[in-house]
């Protein structure tokens, strides 16, 4: 390692709470490099955002103290200065950059400007200095036209362009550290590449130094230069990342190697239906030239430009029961907006759609019928999807009485045998989504899914705002329950990892339409578009020598959002 430009020392970190006072930083030490990435790995809670932020003392609560230890910069230990001195660390000394750009940007400024904001600040320039500066930064993290895009604000942008502003913001006070929280958790492979290789550029050209904390080893693997892997606020293991990915030697670690998707334990396990029960079924699901369109509103309803925006062109698609199929493309390109059509919940401009015989446009009331009484989705957020003053028992007792599929006094017992489904223990039952992981959330919210006894579960996103040991563990609960009770499944993602393990066929869209579909080992091992390929290739690998994607110079599409100009503000 290069000289140690951040020293961290036996930090500890306590949150006096109401049953007394709990360590979750306990003894943690580490040296930064001049110009080094260090990645920070670990489950949720492992204490890798709160170890960051106590770098600058930007405790997310007041309960929240530094009671030990020393963090070093230029000869002076920053956990005892006083708050003007702090203050001038940030941003100047130390940047960062958060897991959610939408939430860390002010709506009403405009991105120029927020970049400009913090260069007059520690800069001391005048305006026009400040906005010269700004669109250099702008042109600098991948903006294709800065002098125009300066005055677009952020929900003008796609999320990956968010991201770059953040970037912005960050660099715009000329840091030599940068923390960068999560930067890509949120983010398509593609675009989630270009974020990783525009970090590891900003390293090159500017000398900076990254502490890059993610639970995905793909990430580190592909751009850190050492890692260190916490749990529970302590430092488990921290080495090469050679060494650490090479010759694990903590347990923990190894279970986190264990279960990346891009592990071969992980791969090849989809679950095929049976072969002659399919070929003399019907299909569950019928697609034929599905158009979905929506009308443009904002600025492009003045400009002369098209009124309606196709989210679906012409899609047609067939699933049979017990099938797995994966649907997979980047933000925009039509896969949620394709689920929401076959649900019923978005409206079919073309074309018909058919689940198990009954026709949307044609037999609508029968269709809708059948759809609300043997279809349930589970979302991305497990906890925006769950009530958050109903305790998961009071949850599922409202479904079942709704569905009227089960007595009324043998609810409690149905709702025992729905937690045991999906692998959680009984008492939950009287827990509240607010006392749990993200995990048991999402497992609550498949238990709530097969209250109705669905013959198909739409799974969208479900796994991507999980750790990657609860993604395996949720990948799995879904295969197990695939088998016990032939289900079938429409998994939604931009994570084609998963989609390998799980899915046996494979669906990829773009803009709406859908440019190839096969056998899933098939497509993976040899894609016939161009398109599928830039997927495949832009999985993060566990291999550290695995080069990333080059990024596209900026291209990003963003079509989720009718009306708005992404990528571009005009």
């Amino acid at each position: 390692m290069s000289e140690a430009l951040l020293s961290v020392r036996d930090l500890s970190v306590v949150f006096s709470g109401e049953d007394g006072p709990r360590t979750l930083i306990d003894n943690l030490s580490f040296d930064l490099g001049k110009g080094e990435i260090l990645g920070l790995v670990g489950e949720s809670g492992s204490g890798k955002s709160l170890t960051c932020r106590s770098l600058v003392r930007l405790m997310p609560s007041p309960k929240l103290k530094i009671t030990a230890g020393t963090v070093t910069l230029d000869g002076r230990d920053i956990t005892q200065v006083s708050e003007a001195e702090i203050r001038s660390v940030r941003g100047r000394d130390i940047g960062m950059i958060f897991q959610n750009p939408t939430s860390h940007l002010d709506p009403l400024m405009r991105i120029g400007d927020q970049i400009a904001e913090g260069i007059r600040v520690h800069r001391g320039v005048d305006g026009k200095e400040a906005r010269a500066v700004a669109l250099d930064i702008l042109a600098q993290v991948g903006f294709p036209h800065p002098s125009r895009q300066y005055n677009g604000y952020p929900h003008e942008f796609s999320g990956g362009m968010r991201q770059r502003a953040m970037i912005g913001v960050a660099l715009s006070c000329d840091p030599r550290i940068l923390i960068a929280d999560e930067p890509t958790t949120a983010l398509d492979v593609t675009i989630q590449a270009q974020i990783l290789r525009l970090l590891m550029d900003l390293r090159e050209t500017r000398g900076l130094s990254v502490i890059m904390i993610t639970h995905d080893l793909g990430i580190v693997a592909q751009t850190c230069d050492r890692i260190a892997v916490l749990r529970h606020g302590r430092l488990l293991e921290i080495g090469d990342k050679r060494d650490v990915l090479g010759q694990p030697q903590h347990p923990y670690t190894q279970n986190l190697i264990a279960s990346h998707p891009s592990m071969p334990a992980r791969q090849g396990t989809a679950v095929a239906p049976n072969d002659n029960a399919a070929s003399k079924a019907r299909p569950l699901i019928e697609i034929d030239d599905l158009h979905v369109r929506f009308p443009v509103t904002g600025r492009a309803l003045f400009s002369g430009g098209p009124r309606e925006f196709s989210a679906v062109k012409g899609v047609s698609l067939q699933v049979m029961p017990g099938e797995t199929v994966g649907i997979v493309g980047e933000s925009g390109s039509g896969k949620s907006t394709l689920a929401r059509a076959l649900l019923g919940l978005t409206p079919i401009s073309e074309g018909h759609v058919a689940f198990d015989g009954a026709d949307i446009v044609t037999e609508r009331t029968k269709a809708l019928r059948k759809l609300r009484r043997e279809t349930a989705m589970v979302f991305q957020d497990p906890y925006n999807a769950l009530n958050p003053r109903l305790t998961i028992g009071a949850m599922l007792a409202e479904v079942l009485a709704v569905q009227e599929s089960v007595p009324k006094e043998k609810i409690p017992e149905r709702i025992g045998e729905l937690l045991d489904l999906v692998g959680l223990e009984r008492e939950f039952a009287d827990r509240k989504p607010l006392s749990m992981s993200g995990g048991q959330c999402q497992r609550a919210g498949i238990a709530r899914a097969l209250a109705v006894n669905p013959k198909l579960i739409v799974a969208d996103e479900c796994v991507a705002a999980l750790d990657v040991t609860i993604q395996a563990q949720i990948v799995d609960l879904f295969r197990d329950l695939k088998k016990r009770l032939n289900l079938t499944l429409l998994f939604i993602a931009h994570d084609l990892a998963i989609v390998r393990s799980l899915c046996e066929r494979v669906v990829v869209m773009y803009h709406g339409e859908i440019v190839e579909e096969g056998a899933t080992d098939k497509v993976f091992a040899a894609p016939r578009e161009a398109y599928t390929r830039a997927l495949i290739d832009a999985i993060p690998d566990i291999d550290p020598d695995k080069p990333l994607l080059s990024p596209k110079g900026g291209e990003e599409f963003d079509e989720e959002t009718p009306g708005l100009v992404t990528g571009e503000a005009t």
